[in-house]
């Protein structure tokens, strides 16, 4: 009955039929600009004054001959009687059913009327906020301990017990009945111990051996080969340290210890300055619960992903020409106990310096003649590795999503290098699944979780994925949140993350309390300027710096590092002996990650505030300031910069009026606001340097000399060391930093004819 009545009505203005929607109907008059329009009664009540303004329409009135009165008249007595029967129809259904009513009622016909999508009914944040609390509440976090039990062994990457966990976990997707699951297998390059043991042997001046060790641990991605040379110490082996050594390591073996940075970033400082090995050590002093003989493991691959395909996805044992990376060491690189070290101190002189505070067992140098033989004997293994991959398929927008990952593989039994993450992991795609199925949750976004493996080589497994989708995953993934070493400690909540995400942060500390103190996260209204740079043995750390994904780690953590993390002690024994009232802190971290997520993927807009880049580009400009002399003395200026500056605040301030100006129920064009706000991370990534020489593009978060930190360290080599300098590289680095910049403003400004810079 309404078919006729709509198609009587558009007869009646001679035209073809008209369809309704739940947002307006218009249509064009006679080729003019006149338009008819409609509200439907789904539009709010507050609202039905204003529509009924905007809902008489100017139509002008035609001209007809005579002769047309009679049809106009036939038209108006058929759309009286449309009108009543209607009116009739009505008055029927408000009554019992009769059975003079059911005669008249016209029998049912499928709906042929073209709608829009409804938009999914939303629940309060409140409401959702209560719900993940009190299923929280329920969770007993005991995968944990099943995870520990089960695999006390090693689960080194590719190895049996790694590949049975995998499929357990894409078997628990499947019981979750998520949306869609799945893995993804590579085929990679991994170092592990070769047949003949690696040695530290010390020599006399003939070579003979005086004191010989066999590590049992050992450093993936070490060169193969066997040096020999007088020991040096260089405390931790930073930059610093190296520059506040009076004895000079070019053609010396080093001693560092653990702790501060990454063994690749150490290794990589002794080899800038020519040193031919290194050894790393567990000291008493930042390590006093270690027990001396305890062996550990690392890599010195200074990079993320296989080594031996870089750029490359490792997909199907697809064939590359023969290539290795550049953060791949050239020389060997070996883990020891402190028992050895102390041994090695025995054969060496020189107390070392006072502001290492090192104990008395420390000494800087070997004595004249003795020297350090170092061999290792590593070799490649190319293995099968698998990432798990189960997805909550979002309601609106399902090609969106954010991405929730953790470490499954471990060297030693690995309860906190991955069963944590693992357990936190399983435990969230229960929760989403419970609120989604059974709780009424209808996420905008889609929600993947993943489960990747060859963690302990370097993020290998996340990096292959993201290497395997580079094209497009920046245009539909926009977070990663990293679950890795969530819990270490009952301390402090921590964080690093992309500044995109530093108000969505700030809110989640808001809201959650500490699982033991009961106060709130945020007791630190100055809790930016300490968040820390993610390093390279972190999964979040290739998603920003490599594919332009923003990103998130935390952990509740002490600030000194967990000691057990990459030894044969990383078990659950010694992890709930160390964290009081586990339980409660899994649940604390599991509720960050929690509401991290459903603001990410709740609201219409997505919750990412590239405003906050504005600051971290004037404090670059500000420490560009500082150089201003010696840039005007090589006949340069910093003007371009200051203009790519201010175009990108301008981009960030024009974006910023759209979205408040946007009709939140229009989601299209909320859409393309979010599109905008997604390829602020990604434009970023310099587009002048190539992915596979320098695979880490970001300049703010990345490694190489496009970085805006390499510039700033280039103007000052300047000052220190001028014939070290290269005035060619600085123009390079000058030209990259400012042009990358105003890619990104344009590229946030939208279509090209809205772009508004002082070029």
């Amino acid at each position: 009955m309404m078919d006729q009545a709509r198609s009587a009505f558009s007869n009646l203005f001679g035209g073809e039929p008209l369809s309704y929607t739940r947002f307006s109907l218009a249509r064009q008059l006679d080729g003019d600009n006149s338009h008819v329009e409609m509200k439907l009664a789904a539009d709010e009540e507050e609202n039905d004054d204003n529509n009924m303004k905007s809902s008489r329409a100017r139509v002008a009135k035609p001209k007809r001959f005579s002769g047309y009165i009679c049809y106009g008249t036939i038209a108006v007595i058929m759309f009286f009687l449309i009108g009543f029967m209607i009116g009739y129809w009505s008055y029927c259904k408000r009554l019992e059913p009769k059975a003079e009513c059911e005669k008249t009622e016209p029998p049912e016909e499928e709906e042929t009327e073209e709608y829009f999508p409804e938009t999914p009914s939303r629940l309060l944040w409140t409401d959702l906020k209560a719900m993940l609390s009190e299923k929280l509440n329920a969770a007993e976090f005991n995968t944990i301990r099943q995870l520990n039990d089960i695999s006390y062994v090693p689960r080194e990457a590719g190895s049996y017990k790694d590949e049975s966990l995998a499929f357990y976990l894409e078997d628990q997707f499947r019981k979750l009945k998520l949306s869609k699951f799945w893995h993804d297998e590579h085929f990679v390059k991994i170092q592990v111990e070769g047949s003949a043991p690696n040695a530290v042997i010390v020599v006399d001046t003939n070579n003979n051996s005086v004191n010989t060790e066999y590590p049992k641990g050992y450093v993936a991605y070490s060169k193969a080969t066997t040096v020999t040379g007088k020991l040096v110490h260089a405390n931790f082996g930073t930059k610093q340290d190296f520059e506040s050594l009076n004895t000079p390591v070019n053609g010396s073996l080093v001693i560092v210890r653990a702790g501060k940075i990454t063994f690749a970033e150490k290794v990589a400082n002794a080899e800038s300055l020519n040193a031919i090995g290194v050894l790393i050590y567990m000291d008493r002093t930042k390590f006093p619960i270690v027990k001396a003989d305890v062996p550990f493991f690392g890599h010195a691959h200074l990079g993320t992903g296989d080594p031996y395909t870089p750029g490359f996805p490792s997909f199907n044992h697809t064939q590359f020409p023969p290539s290795r990376s550049s953060g791949l060491p050239n020389i060997p690189v070996q883990t020891i106990s402190r028992a050895s070290a102390e041994k090695l101190f025995e054969y060496m002189e020189e107390e070392c310096p006072p502001a290492w505070r090192l104990d008395a067992f420390c000494k800087l140098v070997t004595k004249p003649n003795r020297h350090v033989k170092l061999t290792v004997n590593n070799v490649l293994k190319e293995i099968r590795i698998l990432n798990v991959f189960g997805v909550i398929k979002g309601f609106e927008e399902p090609d969106r999503y954010v991405v929730v990952g953790a470490q499954r593989d471990a060297w030693g039994p690995g309860a906190v290098k991955s069963s944590v993450g693992t357990a936190l992991l399983l435990e969230l795609a229960q929760i989403f699944s419970d609120m989604v199925l059974k709780g009424g949750f209808k996420p905008s976004r889609s929600i993947v979780f993943a489960s990747w493996s060859a963690g302990d080589f370097g993020a290998i497994g996340a990096t292959e994925w993201l290497e395997g989708y580079l094209s497009s995953l920046h245009l539909k993934a926009f977070t990663y949140i990293n679950l890795d070493k969530a819990v270490l400690s009952n301390g402090n909540f921590k964080v690093s993350a992309s500044p995109l995400l530093y108000s969505l942060i700030e809110k989640t500390m808001q809201d959650v309390k500490h699982p033991i103190t009961g106060l709130s996260l945020y007791q630190d209204s100055n809790w930016i300027n300490k968040v820390e740079k993610l390093s390279f043995d972190n999964a979040a750390f290739p998603f920003l710096a490599y594919s332009g994904i923003p990103a998130v780690s935390f952990c509740f953590c002490e600030d000194l590092d967990y000691p057990y993390l990459g030894t044969t002690l990383d078990t659950f024994e010694v992890l709930s002996r160390e964290v009081r009232e586990l339980n409660k802190m899994m649940r604390g971290a599991a509720e960050v990650a929690g509401q991290l997520i459903i603001k990410l993927t709740h609201d219409v807009e997505l919750n990412l505030n590239y405003e906050m880049y504005n600051e971290k580009i004037l404090a670059f400009v500000r420490d560009m300031n500082q150089f201003r002399t010696d840039i005007k003395e090589m006949g340069l200026n910093l003007q371009w910069l200051y203009s790519a500056r201010g175009d990108f605040f301008r981009a960030t301030s024009r974006l910023t009026t759209d979205y408040k100006n946007a009709e939140r129920t229009n989601r299209f064009v909320m859409r393309g606001i979010n599109d905008r706000i997604m390829k602020v991370e990604y434009h970023f990534l310099s587009p002048y340097v190539s992915p596979r020489e320098s695979p880490f593009r970001h300049i703010f978060w990345g490694s190489g000399p496009h970085t805006l930190s390499a510039l700033l360290e280039h103007l000052e080599l300047r000052r220190k060391n001028s014939s070290a300098f290269s005035e060619t590289l600085l123009r390079n680095q000058l030209a990259l930093a400012t042009w990358t910049i105003q890619g990104a403003a344009n590229a946030l400004s939208g279509d090209i004819w809205d772009i508004d810079n002082e070029f």
